[in-house]
């Protein structure tokens, strides 16, 4: 995990990553003089692009640069496909600067089944653009890498999970700043902290806004809180398609009940073959739709939001 290599016990993780958020300083240059979180702490290990090259975590991929990583494996349908699709979007909103001044970086923790081809067929599904790079290496080294960058879960859940974290964790390695995010925050918000807040070095209180100038955010129903936080990444609320399809009149285009099997099990839809799920499969890039999760009186008030005059208002 990051800590310092001092007596921070891991328990602190949090508090060092918000620390060193808010106190980082100096000028841009590899992590500052006194900084646990440099070239002594991070491993230099030796990964694969999914174009198959070779390169160092630490001198090619961090140093100097503000970056956000996560831990993903081409063969998940569940978290993985929608950290992705949210990630995209954050690409998106970065524009030209992914490349030059933010870089992504997801790494499988499935390397034996996980090739750089394979990596490379994954990120043209997902139509990545340039400055997002998806990496493979050997099965030590990624372990390392995830208990370093505080990604690397040992309880129960996380046994059974293969000790895969859903976190991203985004850091500027030039100011020794870095922070534990969630891969499914607002897109707006990551863009932000990575475009804005992670290049800049301020000190606590800088720019500090009063709560009276803050803006009044809407309450949103429960549907409308599951579309944002695990259906927007995919797909839009009208005929356009993105990642999957528009999701304009899908109501009235699908029998309730299939829908509902759909959002409970697409996995088991497409292995009975069923014949509109493998034409979406097939039709949207064979993206698989991921496992979201969802119990009854969650597909149901997605469902009903989906009818909303409020959804209906946001496809103009």
């Amino acid at each position: 995990m990051l800590q310092a290599r001092t007596a921070l016990p891991r328990a602190g993780l949090w508090l060092a990553l918000m620390l060193g958020m808010i106190l980082g300083s100096g000028p841009s240059r590899a992590a500052p003089e006194g900084s646990p979180w440099g070239r002594d702490y991070f491993p230099n290990v030796t990964l694969q692009t999914q174009d198959g090259q070779s390169v160092r975590f630490y001198d090619d991929l961090i140093k100097d640069k503000v970056v956000a990583i996560n831990f993903i494996f081409t063969g998940c349908t569940e978290s993985c496909p929608v950290e992705t699709a949210n990630l995209k979007r954050v690409q998106k909103m970065l524009g030209e600067r992914m490349g030059k001044d933010v870089f992504f970086y997801s790494i499988s923790i499935d390397p034996r089944h996980d090739t750089p081809a394979s990596l490379k067929t994954y990120a043209d599904k997902f139509k990545v653009g340039p400055g997002w790079t998806f990496l493979t290496g050997k099965a030590e080294d990624v372990t390392l890498l995830r208990k370093k960058l505080g990604l690397y879960r040992d309880d129960a859940e996380g046994r059974k999970m293969a000790g895969h974290s859903i976190s991203l964790i985004v850091g500027n390695e030039a100011t020794g700043r870095w922070i534990k995010r969630s891969p499914f925050d607002e897109p707006k918000l990551l863009a932000r902290m990575l475009g804005s807040t992670l290049p800049q070095i301020t000190h606590a209180g800088a720019n500090r806004l009063s709560y009276a100038s803050a803006t009044e955010v809407p309450v949103q129903g429960k549907g409308e809180r599951l579309y944002n936080s695990r259906c927007a990444s995919c797909h839009s609320l009208s005929n356009q398609d993105g990642i999957g399809p528009g999701m304009a009149g899908v109501t009235r285009k699908r029998d309730r009940a299939w829908l509902e099997r759909w959002l409970e099990n697409p996995a088991a839809m497409l292995a009975r073959k069923d014949p509109v799920a493998v034409a979406l499969y097939r039709q949207f890039n064979q993206v698989m739709m991921p496992n979201l999760k969802l119990d009854k009186s969650e597909i149901a008030a997605l469902l009903e939001y989906l009818e909303t005059p409020g959804a209906l208002a946001q496809r103009d």
